[in-house]
């Protein structure tokens, strides 16, 4: 799948030293989602394996860069009843941020939600996650929940916005 400056494949081996400089070793990324950093290469290389094996068993993908052919995120959908998905996370790199990757990230996702038959997605985020919920209004989602949640890295208790979208 891809777009204009962006596109998303499977894993390959070779993508853990983009992903450990881009996404798993940055806090910055990690404080949003519910993965740990990843402070090593060699946990890097054993998680792309990780990563690898997930993602022959579900909807879940790299974000490259076209222009660099870079793996600088990751996104994934499930579909959670039928014609009814979600998303099971993006995530891109800081450098990555603001601009315009996250929108066309999450078009693909749709479109591809499009192609399997859905009529409903829903995207969720942390309400502190500023970005993630001017992208999620700025794609014609609305808010229609928020609520509690608990990290399990720290058992920190955060508020989650769910928004939905009709296809």
């Amino acid at each position: 799948m891809e777009d204009e400056d962006i596109f998303l494949a499977k894993a390959r081996p070779e993508d853990w030293k983009d992903l450990y400089q881009n996404v798993w070793s940055r806090e910055e990324t990690a404080r949003y989602m519910l993965w740990q950093v990843t402070k090593e290469e060699q946990a890097a290389r054993e998680r792309m394996e990780r990563t690898i094996a997930y993602q022959k068993e579900h909807d879940a993908w790299l974000i490259y860069q076209k222009s660099t052919g870079r793996a600088i995120g990751f996104a994934g959908i499930k579909e959670i009843s039928p014609a009814v998905y979600e998303d099971t996370g993006i995530a891109l790199g800081p450098e990555y941020v603001g601009r315009g990757y996250g929108k066309q990230v999450l078009r693909l996702l749709l479109e591809h939600c499009c192609r399997q038959g859905a009529n409903t997605f829903y995207y969720s985020t942390r309400t502190d996650n500023l970005p993630s919920n001017r992208l999620a209004l700025s794609m014609g989602f609305f808010l229609c929940r928020c609520e509690a949640a608990v990290d399990p890295r720290n058992g920190e208790a955060y508020e989650r916005k769910v928004y939905l979208r009709f296809l």
